[in-house]
């Protein structure tokens, strides 16, 4: 595909599956924005919502596999992007696509770890309800979550398969702890047609059929992530065959798992109203400690999801480092001969890790001056991410998926209702990401995910107006694919253009290193 391999393929389909899975960290997610569906329609938005967002997601899932088992590389969704695309539209496709991966994984790595630090801080709570942690106490837990899963990453980048194996296995046995510990210690418990069929927005100030649409963002905040696993493309032995599985999986194991981990929760759901008013923000640790009696059982519970972080957090990270390396290896990013680099020890994109640590260690930086501005970094990533899974999608049905017709992963005839009804929810969940939860707002508790996303499109363009437009060519290999150029065993396009040029010695010489 026009790239020399420098990454170890020591990395499986299970693996990949973990790291997905990891990623959208389903109990550390749900009870991270928990406050969302209780303001917003509390249990039907809360079951009936993730239900409904889990199907919309195997579905893009779906269609992304689709792509992917054409287009294995670490570009992912920047690459694929590309190579579904003409010639002449191939760079700015890319460069769009490119750009909104890039900082939604930045993005997601920096509201997992932060949400993560503030998690851990709101365990103190557990004890002395009045506790709010200060600014500075909320950045420097931050920047320690954020350290250890950059220490991870390089020094145990040869256990990674086995820690996004181990992952599976911590969130499974979280989720039925927790399961059995809530139903076989709660005094009260709520009944069944409080837990499937009652609806109540009165708190959001919306409307109360559309507060249940902005009640998904709670789901779409979790389920997000699992895109970002085609960056692991060039780790994986067979990726055209193993990481389409992978993305289809980790999604359908999150629905399941969501679901086996809020019934019970909805089941004995104390007071909403207390809930709602913790001081810390986080009802999950007033949750568990009011359903045990004590603060010691609260804690254990909690201490599970901390767990679930810890994955989600070195996983993350390492899903933004591989993007970085892969967007920088074609000149997108500036200082790029320095981000694309492998490092021999480790046999990692150690700089790319670098650059995307820093970079979301200073973007906590903005909680700061506003606690409302860095919470939209969350509805951000999400922005970001869902744009770009949608970009590819987009390219593939104008151009009559043509490209994607023998891939090994088809979606067959029902093809083109998948992708066109994933288009219609993404371009739907872009304008719901922009929401506040609750009306009326104040600049407190704005949601200025919009204004981020401004932001960053800003930087891009103009990055692109003073170097891009001038030396950015997209991937070395894009062009007009015919579907007969398209293998159907191996999943790959034949070359065209420059990287085809190459004496066929030599470059038979390079697919065979």
């Amino acid at each position: 595909m026009g790239y020399r391999a420098e990454l170890p393929r020591n990395l499986s389909m299970m693996s990949v599956l973990g790291l997905s899975f990891a990623i959208m960290a389903v109990p550390f997610g749900l009870s991270t924005t928990l406050y969302i569906t209780l303001t917003d329609g509390q249990a039907v938005t809360v079951l009936w919502g993730w239900v409904l967002v889990s199907l919309i997601s195997l579905a893009i899932a779906a269609s992304l596999a689709e792509i992917c088992a054409v287009y294995p590389t670490a570009g992912g969704v920047y690459y694929w992007a590309a190579m579904l695309s003409t010639r002449r539209w191939a760079p700015i496709a890319s460069w769009i696509v490119g750009w909104l991966t890039l900082v939604g994984n930045w993005l997601i790595a920096c509201s997992i770890n932060f949400s993560g630090g503030q998690l851990i801080l709101s365990a103190i709570s557990l004890w002395d309800e009045d506790f709010v942690p200060n600014a500075w106490q909320t950045i420097l837990m931050f920047w320690a979550v954020m350290l250890v899963s950059f220490l991870v990453n390089v020094f145990g980048s040869k256990y990674l398969d086995l820690i996004n194996k181990i992952c599976i296995y911590w969130t499974g046995g979280s989720v039925i702890v927790i399961l059995i510990t809530l139903l076989t210690m709660a005094d009260d418990r709520r009944s069944g047609e409080f837990v499937f069929a009652h609806y109540d927005a009165s708190a959001s100030g919306w409307p109360s059929g559309w507060a249940f649409f902005v009640g998904l963002l709670q789901a779409a905040y979790t389920l997000t992530g699992y895109g970002m696993v085609a960056s692991m493309c060039e780790e994986v032995q067979n990726p055209a065959r193993e990481v389409p599985k992978a993305i289809v999986l980790s999604v359908a194991a999150a629905g399941v798992t969501g679901v086996i981990y809020l019934i019970p929760i909805l089941f004995v759901l104390p007071n909403v109203e207390t809930l709602l008013n913790v001081a810390n923000g986080q009802p999950i640790g007033l949750l568990f400690k009011t359903v045990t009696g004590s603060a010691g059982g609260g804690f254990g519970l909690l201490f599970l999801l901390l767990g679930i972080l810890v994955f989600a957090g070195i996983g993350a990270l390492t899903a933004a480092s591989r993007c970085t390396y892969a967007f920088a290896r074609d000149g997108a990013i500036p200082g790029s001969r320095l981000w694309s680099r492998v490092d021999k020890r480790f046999g990692i994109p150690l700089w790319g890790l670098v650059l995307s640590t820093v970079v979301d260690c200073l973007l906590g930086l903005i909680y700061f001056g506003s606690t409302a501005a860095f919470n939209s970094f969350t509805g951000c990533a999400t922005i970001c991410l869902s744009a770009s899974y949608g970009g590819p999608i987009l390219v593939s049905v104008l151009r009559g998926r043509k490209q994607v017709q023998h891939s090994s992963f088809s979606l067959g005839k029902f093809g083109f209702a998948i992708n066109i009804m994933t288009i219609c929810w993404i371009a739907l969940a872009l304008v719901l990401f922009c929401m506040p939860v609750s009306l009326p707002v104040d600049a407190t508790d704005m949601n200025y995910a919009s204004a981020v996303f401004a932001g960053f499109s800003s930087i891009s363009m103009l990055w692109y107006v003073i170097r891009g437009r001038k030396e950015f060519k997209g991937p070395p290999v894009t062009q007009d694919i015919d579907p007969a150029d398209v293998g159907v065993v191996t999943g790959m396009p034949v070359m065209d253009g420059p990287a085809a040029e190459a004496e066929p010695d030599k470059e038979m010489a390079e697919a065979k290193t």
